[in-house]
């Protein structure tokens, strides 16, 4: 469906500070690295409001902000996986990642690192190069989460980074595959719905292949970004039990340890 978007609207050479231009998205669901592990818990996969399912993880997300985190704490105060920011662009790395990744994998967490991503400085390509080459490689070892791209509002600018919904999702297919292919996982998606439905112009391509880790601060999930049908993570806050980030992990501890296979 991409490819079509972008071939009516004459964009062949994809986005804004792009070299090569990017490829759509993999849109395979029988795909076993694909967005599975996204587990819908009120037996409609479109039933609304959405709400911490009984028995769900407990998690949380860092970053250099939180600076070296207690990681014993964390986990004694019910945390059992973690997300840590790596890189950001293609020139920052988080300079406190090495005490919050191996920190976190050391107390006994699944962990997993994550991508700032900022369309408007270069390719997604690049970025996802960039993070997998300082921190966001994937492991099959039953303990590391796939990365993530965090794509969201511009904390720097114009809220959709200067690009267009076409040039947007373009970007964030070319980040998602170049992942993909160096991994053999397809990247976690964190977003806001309002970002998604706003700047991708409700592109419900990515759905299939990439889980969803919606970021929205209220008592109850809402609506989802365009296509999806469950989230995987939930970020419900980022004030709580543990630093930074308060996440819930939409399944029990089995499935979260599956997620990592």
């Amino acid at each position: 469906m991409l490819a079509a978007v972008i071939a009516a609207a004459g964009l062949a050479g994809g986005i804004a500070h792009a070299d090569p231009a990017p490829t759509a998205p993999r849109l395979n669901p029988n795909d076993p690295n694909g967005a599975w592990a996204g587990y819908s818990v009120e037996g409609s996969r479109d039933a609304q409001p959405r709400y911490r399912p009984a028995g769900a993880v407990s998690g949380m997300d860092v970053s250099g902000h939180q600076g070296d985190v207690d990681w014993p704490k964390a986990w004694a105060d019910g945390a059992r996986f973690a997300y840590v920011k790596a890189t950001e662009g293609t020139g920052f790395r988080n300079d406190r990642f090495g005490q919050q990744y191996d920190g976190s994998h050391a107390v006994g967490m699944i962990r997993g690192s994550y991508h700032f991503g900022l369309p408007d400085r270069s390719n997604g390509a690049d970025q996802a190069n960039f993070f997998v080459d300082n921190g966001g490689a994937w492991r099959h070892d039953g303990r590391t989460l796939p990365g993530a791209l965090d794509i969201e509002y511009n904390p720097y600018g114009e809220a959709c980074y200067g690009l267009d919904p076409v040039a947007m999702s373009w970007w964030i297919a070319d980040f998602s595959n170049t992942y993909h292919a160096r991994t053999g996982r397809f990247p976690v998606i964190y977003t806001t719905t309002n970002w998604w439905n706003r700047c991708t112009a409700s592109n419900p391509d990515f759905a299939p292949n990439n889980p969803l880790w919606i970021a929205r601060y209220a008592p109850d999930i809402g609506p989802l970004p365009a296509g999806w049908h469950y989230q995987t993570i939930w970020q419900s806050s980022n004030k709580g039990s543990f630093p930074g980030g308060q996440d819930v992990f939409n399944g029990s501890n089995k499935q979260l340890k599956r997620f990592t296979s």
